[in-house]
């Protein structure tokens, strides 16, 4: 698949997973910026998560507002998601995901963490591999391919010598936090700008 069209409006979804960890042991972690994205993204829906028993999984069905440069034309369909499983085996939610919506991995968004990215910086990107990231791994695995969005959060290098595993399920810094917030909402701004003007622009404005 190329990436330059303009995302369609039609009956398909996008399908947008938050990758984390599950549980309030993890809740505050690096790991688990994707899923602070995605909640944040249910907010602005205005519908709380489901459970999706087909999928281990949490969802939200909804649309964006329609873009102001192509009045009465709808925004995009789209489906948050927040697995219910460990990082390492959310591959299978993801498939069966896709599957029960019936759209190829050509439509999927995953928010991630990203350890080779400054914190409070992001990229977008198309397609890659999975860089070490268990989740990542997980549903290439599963799909069999890495031909699907992402929008990679920066996190940042662990000081020192810390393992990077343990730096990832620690807690944001008391100076991160402060600064999350901001993250998370121009995360979720990459988001829905990708669904709406596509890849190329979103990377122009938001690829730091």
């Amino acid at each position: 698949m190329t990436d330059a069209a303009l995302p369609d409006s039609g009956s398909e979804p996008w399908i947008v997973v938050g990758l984390g960890n599950p549980g309030p042991a993890y809740a505050g972690h690096r790991h688990n910026v994707g899923y602070l994205v995605a909640d944040e993204l249910v907010r602005r829906i205005g519908s709380p998560f489901k459970a999706h028993k087909a999928s281990r999984s949490d969802v939200v069905e909804g649309r964006l507002a329609p873009d102001r440069a192509t009045p009465g034309r709808p925004g995009p369909r789209l489906v948050v998601v927040r697995p219910r499983c460990y990082m390492n085996e959310i591959g299978g939610p993801t498939k069966a995901l896709l599957a029960f919506f019936k759209v190829g991995p050509e439509r999927l968004v995953t928010i991630h963490d990203e350890l080779d990215i400054p914190f409070d910086t992001m990229r977008v990107k198309f397609s890659g591999g999975d860089n070490g990231h268990n989740g990542l791994r997980s549903i290439r695995a599963s799909l069999g391919t890495g031909d699907f969005y992402r929008v990679r959060v920066g996190v940042g290098r662990p000081p020192g010598r810390q393992d990077p595993a343990d730096f990832l399920l620690s807690n944001y810094t008391s100076t991160e936090r402060k600064e999350l917030p901001f993250q998370v909402d121009k995360a979720a701004d990459a988001v829905e700008s990708l669904l709406t003007v596509g890849l190329a622009d979103t990377q122009q404005r938001f690829n730091s």
